[in-house]
């Protein structure tokens, strides 16, 4: 989920209102913060490197078990597009 431009500028507005006139936040803008971080997408590298570590481990496994038939199957994918020459 992106914030979109506006929605920042107003969100930066209603900061900069509220710091010049020191009041408690309402509930309301302080659920709203919460949320807009809670669905930003930034900051999710671990889930990043776990989801290519494992994808990793399933490429080494495939290969320790069917390595000879990828080679054919990738021999026999770009035999027609080098001559004949693998």
């Amino acid at each position: 989920m992106t914030v979109h431009r506006t929605t920042l500028h107003r969100t930066r507005r209603a900061a900069l209102r509220s710091a010049s006139a020191p009041q408690q936040p309402s509930r309301r803008t302080v659920m709203q913060r919460i949320l807009t971080r809670l669905g930003s997408d930034q900051g999710d590298v671990p889930g990043w490197v776990l989801i290519t570590l494992m994808t990793a481990g399933i490429v080494v496994a495939l290969w320790a078990v069917a390595s000879e038939q990828i080679v054919q199957i990738f021999q026999n994918a770009m035999a027609p597009f080098l001559g004949g020459s693998l």
